[in-house]
């Protein structure tokens, strides 16, 4: 319940629409109840009497009570659905707003399918289950409450009947909920494992193709989907009791009531018109309790779900911006201070160890290693996606915790391992690395990046459509666009992981020319070709996550047997541009 009532804070200015809903229901109930009464009088005195006076009365009171739970009726729909879809828009707002929080390790916690079904499905369970709970919530219980006061009122003896059927049938709804509610998790991470096999199915349906492994793709698919179908099917399997439940015991109080009504009649100790109207009074006890119970199985379903909501927006940031941040950086110096890190605290071994480096500002460093040698890691500390687990890491000769988190990302530039594209045109795909950026700004980002090129020849420039993730460039376009977004920041360092692989040594060569000419900018560039690194002021050799060595092209190629293994693989018998020497 606790999750249930820290969603319900996010209701804001639906909070009148939950209550108006509440108050029409039970005006709806009260006509609804006084529909019995009328009814009794049309027999025992209309009837009995043949009075047509008070059959039209009674009828016309019948008709008005009826219209006005009608119009009571709607404008609760209205009501609760305005309150549900607008808390539910708000509930998913701010969980989405919360993932955005995050560092990349809360991330690593959730798998990406998990998220969006709990962004989805789950908000969705909530939403429905106040749109539909609204409702029964308050009418089964206003009555219940109201139609056995009714009932004792027009006969103590016979709504006893009552007293012996809503305990069983309340017993078994309770067995029903108890044994239901573990199992709407179990559906809620069933649907989880099916997104996520559709996600990864989609996203990777070029290799699929490739690799002809659709039928393989099928049978994942279809291992999942039965399996969601074989705990749906369980879960309502038990949910679904509630129905035969509810009929068992209202037939049978309808049976004793008729039985024991009838004696009475006989005996006239009861009239025909009450008899009627008590039996309407027990169809809608009977409603009530299945009302009840409806209610408790949406609760149950929805408590799952908002269990799943609540740890995301429970979920607190790793890392936040101190409480008086530094918003300036004053150059692009990077030192990294005895830094040891892993990416859980549990973890046996650090991802880096001991790690001890200076960067000046303004300098050009390489890093190369083998994979699995922390070079992304080690690079990714400096924006603080992650923070480091031990030592320090500076820049601009400040602690980047002391930064604000905005301002340092700003700062720094990087160019991600995987390019990420977004849907939408080239223009909207550079402006995300500045938003004010004109024509200028963006044909000049282009040039440097050497993006330029195939822009120039597509039909409509920088207007031209990337499709979904970019999918109408090929990578090495993906690359030098996404190097141009990323020199829009006008970063002061400027990260290179590995981000010109799908590029051509020739292209290359003038990206790294063009950056040589942005002399204030501290550049780092990770790369697994030895020719993209050994111009640079420094190199940096990492390997197993410890510094192997630091130096020049020429210092390494004398004395460090890395640096040696990777030249000769890459450039053997090569010049210092790795142009064959062999004639």
């Amino acid at each position: 319940m606790k999750e249930l009532k820290q969603l319900f804070s996010y209701v804001g200015p639906y909070k009148k629409d939950f209550y108006l809903g509440a108050i029409l229901v039970i005006f709806e109930t009260c006509f609804e109840l006084i529909i019995p009464l009328l009814m009794a009088d049309i027999i025992d005195i209309g009837v009995v009497n043949h009075d047509t006076r008070i059959i039209y009365i009674r009828g016309i009171e019948m008709g008005i009570c009826a219209v006005l739970s009608l119009i009571t009726g709607l404008l609760y729909a209205r009501f609760a659905a305005r309150a549900s879809y607008g808390f539910g828009a708000r509930v998913r707002e701010a969980e989405y707003e919360k993932i955005q929080t995050y560092a990349f390790s809360n991330l690593d916690r959730f798998d990406t399918s998990s998220l969006v079904t709990r962004l989805t499905t789950d908000i969705t369970v909530v939403q429905n289950a106040i749109n539909g709970g609204i409702r029964p919530l308050v009418r089964g219980p206003a009555m219940l409450i109201l139609g056995i006061a009714l009932s004792i009122w027009m006969n103590a003896k016979l709504s006893l009947v009552f007293f012996v059927s809503a305990p069983l049938l309340a017993v078994t709804l309770v067995f029903i909920v108890h044994r239901v509610a573990p199992m709407y998790s179990r559906l809620q991470r069933a649907v989880d494992r099916l997104n996520g096999v559709v996600q990864e199915g989609l996203t990777a349906i070029r290799a699929v193709k490739a690799f002809v492994r659709g039928e393989y793709e099928e049978e994942k698919f279809k291992s999942v989907n039965e399996d969601l179908m074989q705990t749906s099917q369980k879960t309502f399997h038990y949910a679904v009791l509630n129905l035969p439940a509810f009929q068992i015991v209202m037939y049978t109080a309808v049976v004793l009531i008729m039985w024991f009504g009838g004696n009475m009649i006989i005996n006239s100790t009861l009239q025909v018109g009450d008899l009627t109207g008590f039996l309407s009074y027990v169809l809608q006890v009977m409603n009530s309790l299945m009302m009840i119970s409806n209610v408790f199985l949406l609760l149950t379903r929805s408590l799952a779900s908002a269990k799943r909501i609540g740890e995301v927006l429970d979920e607190k940031p790793e890392i936040t911006s101190p409480a008086a941040a530094e918003t300036v950086i004053p150059d692009g110096s990077i030192d990294f201070k005895n830094v040891s890190f892993k990416y859980h605290r549990d973890a046996e071994e650090y991802a880096l160890s001991n790690v001890s480096l200076h960067i000046q500002a303004g300098q050009t460093v390489g890093i190369l290693g083998g994979t699995g040698s922390a070079k992304t890691t080690l690079v990714q500390l400096i924006p603080r996606l992650y923070d480091a687990t031990t030592g320090e890491v500076d820049v601009g000769g400040k602690n980047v915790k002391d930064y604000d988190l905005t301002a340092l990302r700003d700062a720094v530039g990087i160019v991600l391992q995987k390019n990420v594209l977004f849907s939408g045109t080239i223009r909207d795909n550079l402006r995300w690395g500045n938003r004010e950026a004109d024509d200028k700004e963006l044909w000049r980002a282009c040039r440097i990046a050497c993006a330029d090129e195939f822009i120039e020849r597509m039909p409509k420039g920088l207007d031209t459509d990337l499709g979904q993730g970019g999918v109408n460039v090929s990578g090495g376009q993906k690359q030098r666009l996404c190097i141009a977004r990323t020199l829009l920041k006008k970063p002061k360092i400027l990260i290179f992981d590995d981000s010109t692989s799908a590029v051509d040594t020739a292209t290359e060569a003038k990206i790294r020319t063009a950056l040589a000419e942005l002399p204030d900018m501290t550049k780092i560039i990770i790369a697994q070709r030895i020719t993209s690194v050994m111009n640079t002021d420094q190199i940096i050799i990492l390997d197993d996550g410890k510094i192997n060595a630091v130096g020049t092209h020429e210092e390494l190629l004398r004395n460090n047997h890395i640096y040696q293994e990777i030249y000769a693989s890459q450039v053997k018998g090569g010049d210092s541009n790795g142009t064959s020497n062999e004639r």
